[in-house]
């Protein structure tokens, strides 16, 4: 799992002695109360021997959204939970990671308060337990969530268009490590193409909790993640002096990797990079080699001209998880995005690690960002952005990018979404955003989803950006025509005519009277924007919005857990509509398969888009299999693409030898193992 300390301890060096480190899952049940009158700080309910009597027992991750009587209630919430500490940690740091608390979270430890995340509620943070833990004992720890809608954070107010659950809705854990220890690490591993090699790029937060100084050594290795073997690269030690109660970063010597295997979305092949410090204290990372670039207006990946197609997918609307999204609904939303041939998307804010992690393993590229949404977001201000929303998004930014960096995955940082950028306030906080992007991540793109280029585009914030993003609503919230929507395409093009250009959402919302839901409609605009968007070679991705319909406190459908936008190709539960096949087949890589002849000698020809999405298809399979009586599979075949350009087209004759098949369906497969077109061969 990337950017996450090692639950098994490294043998340490033969020069010293350390505690094990140990990771211990508190995900599961807790005691929860809501505090609608704010009574608890008055009421000490932090401490270990507050009365128990008004709690009840919950799973965590959890929100109170989903239940009935409080989805909508925003305010606070208490949660409180009790664990044993082993007697070894008395020699270690201590710490609880809160992978995300919606959003201002105060934590205390046996009644001691131990750390404070305000206004945050998408992002990782940690806290120091180890002055109140009690080794050898009983432990209580206590979190103070509150949801309620804040002036001064991101999003701000009631700006944003989805739900604002509140609670631990993701995992925490405890980490106990030695009292020094590496805290985060930073990998860069840049491929150089022409000479079949890859620069090793390691930078490693650590950080000594001991009141005297320390000396020591840093070394790292490279496994290869699929085979746990190790990669044969000199890493020579780095020396470590550390100060009392410091914290260095340190960047060890850069390496060489020979001949890597290049991560690609439809080989997502990944590394494991294993730090080590010589008192034996270890932490663990995934990181991917690959390349992205841009070339005039054209997104370029390992040296390959791409164009890129998916959806956008609306985390916490299923209504019976909410925001806490257990990892089979998380697998299950991302397997069917996959079918979908959804290979880049788009996030309105940071994920849940589970959701990178997934997108790393099997090949979704993605922009991540930071929620500033809306409008509204800059309301009141000119000509300067507040100096608390400023600071806070530059914060959540920070945490963003710290965590999440070494995710292969992540196309590029998105700083805000539909803030009108040529509002003088909205265009200084893009800039200003875009600039700390830049500096603590240097190689990654960064741009915005601008919904202010229908008129004057050349003024907008866009052209500070690495790339062109637009929120094009056509026949849906900007009215218009398909015509109308090429001519401003140009002018947007005209604007900015040396980078790509890529829509960030485009689809059909039923989210007002004149527009009821419609799924025909939600299908004619896929279709007819699709052909505008692929006239034009400019266009370097399309994000369809979006992938569901999608839980929010704006909604106009539904009430209570069930308050919804339906915008999706699949409803709130995962129900596929028509569209869902729709999008699957505009968004496939397959311009057209033809099948024919008989099982005995079937001729299959396809050809690969040369529009969008158009990329060169590598280790593909097209595989027939063949069904009987019953309905029941009889038999399989299949032949190796081993490559094909975009307006490449390909042919082959494929045999079955089993009497009585009445059906057989061809299917064009990943070398991820989903399916990228099918047809239905039938007698």
């Amino acid at each position: 799992m990337s950017g996450t300390a090692s639950i098994q301890a490294a043998e340490p060096a033969p020069a010293e002695s350390a505690p094990l480190s140990q990771t211990i899952s508190l995900d599961g049940p807790w005691a929860f109360r809501l505090d609608p009158q704010n009574d608890g700080l008055a009421g000490k309910w932090c401490q270990p021997d507050a009365a128990a009597s008004a709690w009840r027992q919950v799973t965590v991750p959890h929100t109170w959204q989903i239940e009935a009587e409080n989805a909508d209630y925003m305010g606070i919430g208490w949660y409180r939970r009790s664990f044993d500490a082993p007697a070894s940690w008395a020699d270690c740091v201590v710490r609880i990671e809160f992978e995300a608390v919606f959003h201002t979270a105060t934590v205390w430890v046996n009644g001691v308060e131990v750390g404070r995340h305000t206004g945050k509620g998408y992002t990782a943070f940690t806290v120091d337990a180890s002055r109140p833990i009690r080794p050898g004992s009983r432990n209580t720890v206590v979190v103070r969530a509150d949801n309620t809608f804040s002036e001064s954070m991101l999003p701000r107010g009631r700006s944003s268009d989805w739900a604002h659950d509140g609670g631990i809705y993701r995992p925490v854990r405890l980490l106990a490590t030695p009292k020094v220890f590496i805290e985060t690490v930073a990998v860069d591993a840049a491929p150089d193409l022409g000479a079949d090699q890859a620069s090793l790029h390691v930078t490693a937060g650590i950080r000594n909790a001991n009141p005297a100084a320390w000396q020591g050594q840093a070394t790292f290795h490279v496994f290869d993640d699929a085979t746990g073997e190790r990669v044969q690269l000199e890493s020579p030690a780095a020396p470590v002096q550390l100060g009392a109660k410091q914290r260095s970063t340190l960047k060890l010597p850069a390496v060489k990797m020979s001949s890597p295997k290049l991560w690609h979305f439809d080989h997502p092949h990944l590394y494991r990079l294993r730090v080590d410090l010589s008192n034996g204290h270890t932490y663990e990372t995934t990181f991917g080699v690959r390349k992205i670039e841009i070339r005039g207006a054209a997104f370029y990946l390992n040296g390959e001209a791409v164009r890129l197609m998916g959806a956008e997918r609306m985390a916490g609307s299923n209504p019976e998880f909410g925001m806490a999204e257990p990892g089979a609904w998380i697998d299950h939303d991302h397997a069917d995005m996959k079918e979908l041939n959804c290979v880049y998307t788009r996030v309105h804010w940071p994920q849940d690690r589970r959701v990178l992690d997934w997108c790393d393993r099997h090949g979704i590229l993605m922009q991540t960002e930071v929620p500033t949404w809306g409008g509204a977001t800059f309301k009141g201000m000119d000509p300067d952005p507040s100096t608390d929303l400023m600071n806070n998004g530059l914060e959540q930014l920070r945490e963003m990018i710290e965590r999440d960096r070494n995710h292969p995955c992540l196309f590029s940082w998105g700083v805000c979404n539909e803030v009108n950028g040529q509002n003088p306030p909205a265009y200084t906080f893009a800039k200003r955003m875009y600039e700390e992007a830049k500096r603590l991540d240097p190689g990654r793109l960064v741009t915005y989803a601008s919904n202010s280029l229908q008129k004057s585009p050349e003024k907008d914030v866009s052209g500070l950006m690495d790339y062109v993003m637009w929120n094009e609503y056509y026949e849906s919230w900007y009215g218009g025509t398909p015509e109308q929507l090429a001519r401003n395409l140009d002018e947007v093009h005209l604007a900015f005519p040396g980078k790509p250009i890529v829509i960030s959402e485009y689809g059909y919302c039923a989210c007002t009277a004149d527009r009821p839901e419609g799924d025909g409609k939600r299908v004619n605009v896929l279709r007819e924007h699709d052909k505008v968007f692929r006239e034009r070679a400019f266009v370097a991705g399309l994000i369809f919005f979006d992938y569901n319909d999608y839980r929010t406190h704006v909604g106009d459908r539904g009430t209570g857990a069930m308050k919804q936008r339906v915008h999706g190709v699949v409803d709130v539960y995962g129900a596929k509509k028509p569209s869902w096949e729709t999008l699957r087949t505009e968004s496939s890589p397959v311009e057209w398969m033809r099948v024919s002849g008989n099982p005995a000698a079937l001729n299959v020809a396809l050809q690969n888009r040369g529009a969008i999405p158009s990329y060169t298809l590598r280790g593909y399979d097209l595989r027939a299999v063949a069904y009987g009586f019953g309905n029941i599979p009889v038999e399989r075949v299949a032949a190796r693409i081993e490559k094909l350009a975009p307006g490449e087209s390909y042919a082959a004759q494929l045999k079955l030898t089993q009497p009585g098949i009445t059906r057989i369906q061809v299917d064009l497969m990943r070398p991820t193992g989903f399916s990228a077109h099918t047809e239905v061969w039938a007698p």
